[in-house]
């Protein structure tokens, strides 16, 4: 089954395409197919997340799925949430995953409570009119290190540590933080969904 992605990211394409091998889909970045990008104008992952499904579905005629996916930050009442992707340019930084590390290192700077959460909304559809989304969240907790470590990953990897490796996520191996990320979570439940309601 080829499934297009509602999203431009390559990070973001490579990880799924590496969860979902086991289900025997394709999935195909929508920019590959001419699509441009979706409005994202609601102020929770799952309203973003069936947007961008919907649109990438309704302008390819295929299957969708969609990941709406960021950082939620208890110092910060779980902000940037969902403007994780262009959290620098409220300081005045282009976008980008390292100037967004480097404005939440600044914003953090004295915070001593550094608690977070990533979450993953990963949403399916099998058309734009489909009334029976698949919707499967995956959320990991963890704290926000001083400075960035590792060269693994994308986006918050290098400063989101997790408790449970003693790491950052930028610092585990990509099968393990494939298995563990919020992300890893999310395509778990929703390889689940897939096999259960579109390919039973």
């Amino acid at each position: 089954m080829k499934i297009v992605l509602a999203s431009n990211n390559r990070g973001k394409l490579s990880e799924l395409q590496a969860m979902f091998a086991p289900l025997g889909v394709e999935l195909v970045r929508q920019a590959d197919l001419g699509v441009g990008e979706a409005d994202e104008p609601f102020r929770t992952f799952v309203e973003n997340a069936l947007a961008k499904a919907r649109f990438a579905s309704a302008h390819t005629g295929l299957p969708a799925l969609a990941d709406d996916a960021g950082l939620c930050v208890d110092a910060f009442g779980g902000l940037p949430g969902v403007d994780t992707a262009y959290y620098a340019t409220q300081f005045g930084y282009v976008k980008g995953d390292d100037t967004n590390v480097r404005a939440l290192l600044e914003q953090m700077h004295g915070v001593e409570q550094r608690r977070a959460a990533m979450l993953s909304t990963l949403v399916a559809v099998r058309s734009p009119q489909d009334p029976e989304p698949l919707i499967a969240v995956g959320r990991v907790v963890g704290e926000i290190t001083r400075q960035p470590r590792g060269s693994n990953g994308f986006g918050f990897d290098p400063v989101m540590f997790i408790p449970e490796f003693g790491k950052t996520f930028a610092e585990l191996p990509t099968e393990i933080k494939n298995a563990h990320s919020h992300r890893g979570r999310a395509a778990q439940q929703m390889m689940a969904l897939m096999r259960e309601r579109w390919l039973a």
